[in-house]
């Protein structure tokens, strides 16, 4: 069995899934640039494409990646912490379930490009990811992006605090976007929709 057979018949943590088991994930070996998210949200879980909501459309702002260039898996790996909706809680959703990621990342990592920019978005993969930085805040963790390059860069995951959040950091989109898009351009190898 291939392994996104393997991930799509996955059942280890179907007893914590009040909405079901449906697990979202995208990749290919050729894909250079990954993205590690936190968890499906519910609409991502209904229409089963990573991303389908306004956190990707603003982390596709943050990129300069097209909607084309995202969901092409020979280009783009899209890989969350937790790969099924976990429900909500009391101010948003669940955390990733953390059976996921011992479960399959090292595997899915291990077939993607050693020469590839991971994008660490939110608090739950940068802790996996950049063990070295768990006592720095997320904050200073994405402030100091340039630390983790070229392999790593840790972003604040894009709902909609993100923008309450940007407001209070302006260097975020003054430094930081600009260095993302350029890496992006240079990985997925076809112009970003915005300079």
């Amino acid at each position: 069995m291939s392994l996104p057979a393997e991930i799509a018949a996955c059942r280890i943590c179907a007893d914590h899934l009040p909405h079901g088991v449906r697990p979202v994930v995208s990749f290919s070996p050729t894909a250079r640039l990954l993205i590690i998210g936190q968890a499906p949200g519910s609409k991502v879980h209904e229409s089963g494409i990573p991303w389908d909501d306004a956190s990707g459309d603003r982390l596709r702002d943050w990129t300069g990646l097209t909607k084309e260039q995202m969901y092409d898996p020979a280009r783009v790996a899209l890989v969350p912490m937790g790969f099924c909706y976990p429900g909500k809680a009391s101010g948003g959703d669940k955390p990733p379930r953390p059976e996921c990621a011992p479960q399959w990342h090292d595997r899915i990592l291990d077939m993607l490009p050693e020469n590839r920019l991971t994008l660490l978005v939110g608090t739950y993969a940068q802790a996996r990811y950049l063990p070295e930085a768990r006592k720095l805040s997320m904050t200073e963790r994405v402030r100091n992006f340039r630390k983790f390059l070229p392999c790593f860069l840790p972003l604040p995951h894009p709902a909609w605090r993100a923008a309450i959040w940007m407001r209070k950091n302006p260097w975020f989109e003054a430094e930081t976007i600009p260095q993302l898009r350029q890496r992006v351009v240079q990985l997925v190898g076809a112009e970003s929709k915005r300079s």
